[in-house]
């Protein structure tokens, strides 16, 4: 590829990617490491925060966040600023997609409850500043994905919160957090919504690997925990019973009778997405990120 540009183009062959727009590259036999340690650094130095307690959590599962609760903040430019810089940092931690989905919110007007979640969000990353993803090669390039919901789970506005990701051959490639646009009356109702999504995300992968000339084998499996909503896209006899979910969320019974999407039933304890949805506590985030491929390359063996 590099000798084809060089035949139309003046490139300069710069060597083996190392550092890229705060991305740090790593090679070694397990695979290819993303992480961006010297990013979190400079938060940490910039927040004054380098000498701060770590905590294991990004979030307090026990604290819930509103609009106006507390008094709002005098400097909006350094919430704004910091927020925008966490979400710059998801590109190689996709356990705190959550939190800064939650914290991107409250841009209009933070108050000071919002800052202290920051503040907190910060001492997570100084307890796994080397944290990032691992590329392995595991000699298959099965898609699969994990879809979940947390029906009600804004209190302020009681929307839900929908979450997934999607693995090629073992590794995370895709990840998204996202509070849904209306309030879903049933808990089946977000979950499908959330599988709705998922399944348009398997369809952009699977268009994309075939542009690549990848042969995807079928079906793609799509891992989600509710009973309910599995049986709604699985049984065509159910839809009678939930004309109340628009037609567009139907897309995944589409593509179940296609043979396009299986839908397997995981448990709640292993549901990956369950990350992306809500604040979990610190041995079901840890147990969620070892699966998800997440590991500290500068931690001692």
């Amino acid at each position: 590829m590099k000798r084809y540009l060089q035949n139309s183009f003046q490139t300069k062959d710069l060597g083996k990617l190392r550092y890229f727009l705060g991305i740090e590259v790593a090679r070694s036999k397990e695979g290819i490491s993303l992480s961006q340690r010297k990013y979190v650094l400079d938060i940490l130095e910039e927040t004054g925060l380098l000498g701060s307690k770590p905590v294991e959590t990004p979030m307090d599962p026990n604290v819930k966040l509103y609009e106006d609760q507390g008094e709002l903040l005098s400097n909006l430019e350094r919430y704004l600023h910091l927020v925008g810089k966490l979400n710059y940092l998801t590109i190689t931690h996709p356990d705190i997609t959550f939190a800064v989905s939650v914290l991107s919110q409250y841009m209009k007007d933070p108050r000071l409850p919002h800052w202290e979640t920051v503040i907190r969000f910060v001492r997570y990353l100084k307890a796994h500043t080397g944290r990032g993803l691992l590329y392995k090669a595991n000699g298959y390039l099965r898609v699969e994905a994990y879809t979940d919901a947390d029906w009600a789970g804004s209190p302020s506005d009681r929307k839900s919160t929908i979450g997934y990701c999607t693995f090629l051959g073992g590794n995370l490639i895709t990840w998204r957090s996202k509070k849904q646009t209306v309030v879903a009356r049933s808990s089946a109702k977000a979950e499908y919504r959330a599988m709705a999504h998922t399944s348009c995300e398997l369809m952009w992968i699977k268009h994309l690997l075939e542009e690549l000339r990848f042969v995807v084998k079928l079906p793609m499996t799509m891992h989600c925990d509710n009973q309910a909503a599995i049986y709604i896209a699985s049984n065509p006899m159910f839809h009678e019973r939930t004309k109340h979910i628009e037609v567009d969320c139907h897309i995944t019974r589409e593509k179940v009778e296609d043979g396009v999407i299986a839908t397997p039933y995981v448990s709640t304890r292993v549901q990956i997405a369950d990350m992306f949805t809500k604040a979990l506590c610190k041995t079901h985030l840890g147990l969620l990120c070892n699966k998800l491929g997440l590991y500290d390359i500068y931690s001692p063996a």
